[in-house]
């Protein structure tokens, strides 16, 4: 009985290897057929995928099943040559796709379309000059160099490949995995797309520098760099990145997340470290107080992308590029405040040997208010950014005598204006005349509440610090009024014009202030025409004001006593001026121009 189990056991055997001889032979024939057909699909000097549609199919038919052959070949051991045959194959076709793949790649690339670009841009860098000054002489300042676009990011993808050619990179991408060829597919992928963003940031005018070369830049091209920073950094990240993810997803979408995550962060992280790096040579470069507001635009652009970055490169697959954009965000919000404190200190020690000529407003003044007004754009920013620094004890204000109730921005401009006042002071010494300092102190602070008066200023300061400032100018421009006119008009005071127990008035007393009163005008006005009120309505106003008093004292004394020297001899040499004549040289003053005064007689 056992000897007929061994015979049959034996027969099954030999009909299963027969079974198997005559599969593999006609594995053998399928396979030799399946490689004449890859090879000449292959000689072919076109490619393939530029052919009819049906030789692309073939194509990829062939190289399945060949695929197939190979999965099921390497389940067995007894035919290591036919799969050492049918992997040549296979390998050869796969050298094949990959030039396919790259090729359609290029082929079919497509660069940003031109509203892309220009859909971020409000003001072009192309001035031939900028006004962000780095002088105090200098009155104009530029603040914000862009607006916010309210559009959102998903109408700005565009497609970077062309739709057209997308299935049959998906089919070729699929077959190369299908395969296990899929480094060899992801690296083709990479080595293309890094190209196109190369292309891209080219297009953007971002170029590759060192942090050494950001350094050695001088302030124009430095600031011209950095608005082309601010505005292609808005476009690379939610244009072509969020364009380039969304590619990668399309053609490699049915393989893990992973895969197609690594895959994007290897064609973009060195680019965005590029960006990342200009932002942190701009922040630990030299503190100048005319970086600070495309610092600012740096901060404000790279937090407001902040969100968009870290959706690009979850923080599971991308933690290093993501701690790194934090960082330079750090970096450049640090910079921010220390700038900031540097401008308070180049305010503070901005000095001179000699006072401003006419008293008018000093360029400081200008410089200064101008620069906190545009500061006033990035209110929100510069809060935020202060309070943090609060948060960690670090005193903001300590020039402020009382800031409760401020807001933390206010409180830093609110400094910014104490410190400017004090520098105004000291600057007003330089004049020997008492006049002249308070004349000089009064221009400035106007000017001052005028910049500060219907702008965003005025909402940030708050109306008491209108009020307060406004109450300093009048009582300086009282001041000086005293100064300069109380002398002139003593001599039209009755005193000593009598004398003891006489009724009529002292003929020579009289010719004496006459006299002097018309030398002391005639001085005041060659004096106070060379000085300058430049802004109109204060002009009129001191006119008006110093009119109403000269004029009114001058009536009453000629009034009373013109008469009493008719008759003397030389009698125009006392009586120089009618009203009318003083009236109309008061309106000469504060024109910056020193004139002599000469009788209008009528």
């Amino acid at each position: 009985m056992a000897n007929c189990t061994s015979v049959v056991g034996l027969e099954v055997k030999m009909r299963k290897l027969s079974f198997e001889k005559g599969e593999l032979a006609d594995t053998e024939a399928r396979l030799g057929r399946l490689h004449e057909k890859i090879m000449s699909l292959d000689s072919d000097q076109s490619m393939i995928w530029d052919r009819e549609p049906d030789e692309a199919s073939e194509f990829l038919q062939a190289v399945d099943e060949v695929q197939q052959i190979v999965q099921k070949l390497g389940t067995s051991h007894l035919e290591k040559e036919l799969l050492s045959y049918a992997d040549s194959t296979l390998q050869m076709a796969m050298a094949r796709l990959e030039e396919e793949f790259t090729h359609l790649l290029i082929q079919y690339r497509q660069p940003l379309k031109p509203e892309h670009v220009t859909s971020f841009r409000s003001l072009e860098d192309e001035f031939s000059e900028d006004f962000s000054s780095s002088s105090f002489e200098d009155e104009t300042i530029q603040g914000k160099s862009h607006q916010e676009s309210n559009r959102c990011p998903d109408e700005f993808i565009t497609d970077l490949i062309h739709p057209d050619a997308i299935f049959d990179l998906r089919s070729i991408a699929e077959m190369m995995f299908l395969s296990n060829y899929d480094k060899e597919c992801i690296q083709a992928y990479i080595g293309v797309r890094k190209d196109a963003l190369d292309e891209c940031l080219s297009v953007l005018r971002i170029e590759k520098l060192s942090i050494e070369d950001v350094l050695q830049l001088d302030w124009v091209s430095l600031n011209s760099m950095i608005k082309r920073w601010n505005r292609a950094l808005k476009v690379f990240i939610r244009v072509y990145l969020a364009s380039e993810r969304r590619l990668c997803n399309l053609i490699f979408g049915e393989f893990p997340e992973s895969l197609r995550q690594s895959c994007f962060t290897e064609i973009s992280k060195g680019s965005v470290m590029q960006f990342l790096n200009l932002g942190e040579a701009i922040a630990i470069g030299p503190l100048k107080p005319e970086k600070l507001f495309r610092i600012l635009d740096m901060y404000e652009g790279l937090a407001d992308l902040l969100s968009d970055i870290e959706s690009l490169f979850p923080e599971e697959f991308c933690s290093l590029l993501l701690a790194e954009c934090h960082e330079v965000l750090s970096r450049l919000a640090e910079c921010v405040r220390r700038t900031f404190t540097e401008f308070k200190n180049a305010i503070q020690n901005n000095t001179s040997t000699n006072g401003y000529p006419g008293g008018g407003v000093h360029p400081l003044t200008k410089y200064v208010m101008n620069y906190i007004k545009a500061l006033a754009d990035y209110s929100e920013t510069l809060n935020s950014l202060f309070r943090q620094e609060e948060d960690e004890g670090i005193l903001l204000c300590p020039l402020l005598e009382d800031v409760n109730g401020s807001s933390t921005g206010s409180c830093n401009l609110q400094s910014v204006t104490q410190i400017l006042e004090s520098n105004i002071a000291d600057r007003s010494m330089l004049y020997r005349e008492n006049a002249l300092q308070n004349f000089f102190i009064m221009n400035n602070i106007y000017y001052m509440v005028q910049k500060v008066k219907d702008s965003k200023l005025q909402l940030i300061l708050g109306d008491d610090w209108i009020r307060a400032y406004k109450t300093k100018y009048r009582q300086h421009a009282l001041k000086y009024e005293r100064a300069s006119w109380n002398p002139v008009l003593f001599f039209l005071k009755d005193e000593g014009i009598y004398s003891h127990g006489s009724y009529s008035p002292s003929r020579t007393v009289l010719k004496e202030k006459f006299k002097n009163f018309n030398l002391a005008f005639e001085e005041l006005y060659r004096t106070q025409t060379a000085w300058s009120v430049p802004n109109p309505e204060l002009r009129d106003e001191l006119r008006i004001f110093i009119s109403q008093r000269v004029l009114q004292a001058y009536r009453t004394f000629m009034g009373r006593y013109a008469s009493h020297l008719d008759g003397v001899k030389h009698r125009e040499h006392y009586i120089k001026y009618c009203p009318e004549d003083l009236e109309i040289s008061l309106l000469d003053l504060f024109e910056g121009s020193p004139m002599l005064m000469h009788p209008r007689r009528r």
